[in-house]
C-alpha cells in the first residue's frame, strides 16, 4: 500500500447501462467520499460523465476484446495504469477485463508489486455442454482468480462452489444496492406518473401488470402470456416493457402469442423506460417471471423499494431478496419457475388484495430493501473489503 489516499482500479468493458455499471460507478462515488482515489477502465459510454462528476477517473481502454492479443495489450496497459497511478487494488467486473487484469498482476507480482487482485462474479455465465461448454467454463474460470470474489447473492456463492469448486472463505456475498433516494414512490410526482399511464395508453380503472425486463426468451414473456390467459375473466391489463437489443425476432415471437391466446388490447408490449420509479409506481402488481435464476434480481428488489406487490419465480436471488407471505414478515409472491398454474395463482392472489393488505405489504418490502439492499450497504461492505485486503499489505 501506498503513502497516498488508497487507490482502487475497476475494470469493465464500458460504462454504458445496466447493474454491473451502474455499482461500478455507485463504488467509485463511495470511494471518493470516503477519501480514496478512485479509477475505472473502459471504452467508455454515458456514464463517464456521471464517474467524472463524482470526482472519479475514468481511463478509456477497450476492455471489451475477447481475442488473445486484445487481452494481451490490454493487460500492459493495465500495468503502466498501476505503475503511474500508483494502484492499490484492482477489481475486475467482467471476463476479458479480467483476463486482461489477472495478467497485468501476474507480471506485476514478478516486479514485487504490492498490488492485489480481486474480482465481482456478476452471474451464472452459462456454461453450455460438449467441448464449447468446457472452452467457456475456462474462459469463465478468470472470475475465481481473485485473491477474493465478491458474490451478488447466495445462489452464485453456490453457484461458484458447486462449478468452480472455489472455497468458501474466498467468497464475500456482497448483494446488489439500489438507490434508495430515486427508488422512493413519495418522490415520484402524480404529473410523472400521469404522464406515463397517457404515454402507455393504459385504460383507466383496470389493475395494471408490469414486467419490466430485457426481451429475452428467458426473462419469461412468454410465460407470463401463458399464465395471463388463464385469468382472462379477471379484470387487468398488461405491460410488458424492455429493450430487445436488436433481437426483434423474439418480440414478434411474443406479439404472435398475445394474438394466438386471444389476449390483444390487454397487453401491449413497450420499449424500455427512462423513467423505472415512475414505472413502478403506477404498477398494481409487477412480475419477474424469469425461467432461468436471476443472479440477483434487480426488478424485484426495485419494486418492493416502491412499495409494490411482486410476483417472482422462486429461484436465484429472488428467492433471497423476497420474502414468501407465507411469513409473517412476508413481502411477495414466489412460484415455481416453470409451473404456470401457479403463476397464475399467484397473480389472482395479487390481483385480489385488499387496499389496507397492499399497504402493509408494501411497507414491509420497503423496510426490508432499506435493511439489505442499499447502495449504501453494498458500497460499504465493498469498501470494507478493499480496506481488508490493504490491512493486510500493511502487516
Amino acid at each position: 500500500m501506498t503513502s497516498e489516499a488508497p487507490a482502487i482500479l475497476q475494470l469493465l468493458p464500458a460504462l454504458i447501462s445496466g447493474g454491473v455499471e451502474r455499482g461500478t460507478v455507485d463504488v467509485a462515488a463511495a470511494l471518493v467520499k470516503n477519501g480514496c482515489r478512485a479509477y475505472v477502465a473502459s471504452a467508455g459510454g454515458p456514464m463517464v460523465h456521471e464517474l467524472n462528476r463524482a470526482g472519479a477517473t475514468h481511463i478509456e481502454l477497450p476492455l471489451g476484446g475477447k481475442m488473445p492479443w486484445q487481452i494481451a495489450a490490454n493487460a500492459r496497459a493495465i500495468q503502466k495504469i498501476v505503475r503511474e497511478h500508483k494502484i492499490d487494488i484492482i477489481h475486475a467486473r467482467s471476463r476479458a477485463p479480467a483476463w486482461a487484469g489477472y495478467h497485468a498482476w501476474q507480471k506485476l507480482k514478478k516486479e514485487k508489486s504490492p498490488v492485489r487482485f480481486i474480482t465481482t462474479f456478476h452471474g451464472t455465465y452459462n456454461l453450455g455442454d460438449g467441448v464449447w461448454g468446457k472452452i467457456k467454463r475456462r474462459y469463465n474460470r478468470v472470475m475465481t482468480m481473485g485473491e477474493q470474489i465478491i458474490a451478488i447473492s447466495n445462489f452464485i456463492s453456490g453457484h461458484m462452489q458447486r462449478e468452480y469448486h472455489v472455497p468458501p472463505e474466498k467468497i464475500s456475498v456482497i448483494p446488489r444496492g439500489i438507490d434508495m433516494v430515486k427508488f422512493d414512490p413519495y418522490r415520484v410526482s402524480d404529473e410523472r406518473s400521469i404522464k406515463l399511464l397517457r404515454t402507455w395508453h393504459v385504460p383507466e380503472h383496470v389493475p395494471l401488470i408490469l414486467l419490466p425486463g430485457r426481451f429475452t426468451r428467458w426473462k419469461g414473456q412468454l410465460f407470463l402470456l401463458d399464465a395471463l390467459a388463464k385469468i382472462r375473466e379477471q379484470n387487468w391489463f398488461c405491460v410488458m416493457m424492455g429493450s430487445d437489443h436488436g433481437h426483434h425476432s423474439y418480440r414478434e415471437e411474443v406479439s404472435a402469442r398475445v394474438s394466438a391466446l386471444e389476449l390483444e388490447g390487454r397487453v401491449r408490449l413497450l420499449p424500455e423506460c427512462d423513467d423505472m420509479p415512475a414505472a413502478y409506481r403506477v404498477a398494481d402488481v409487477v412480475v419477474s417471471p424469469s425461467q432461468d435464476p436471476e443472479a440477483f434480481g434487480r426488478v424485484a428488489v426495485e419494486a418492493q423499494a416502491m412499495g409494490r406487490l411482486i410476483v417472482a419465480s422462486g429461484h436465484g436471488g429472488s428467492s433471497e431478496t423476497i420474502i414468501p407471505l407465507s411469513d409473517p414478515h412476508g413481502t411477495g409472491w414466489l412460484f415455481s419457475p416453470h409451473n404456470v398454474e401457479m403463476c397464475a395463482a399467484a397473480l389472482t392472489e395479487a390481483l385480489g388484495v385488499s387496499d389496507e393488505a397492499r399497504r402493509v405489504i408494501g411497507a414491509r418490502a420497503m423496510g426490508h430493501v432499506a435493511q439489505n439492499f442499499t447502495k449504501m450497504n453494498m458500497c460499504e461492505q465493498t469498501i470494507g473489503l478493499y480496506h481488508q485486503l490493504l490491512s493486510e499489505n500493511v502487516e
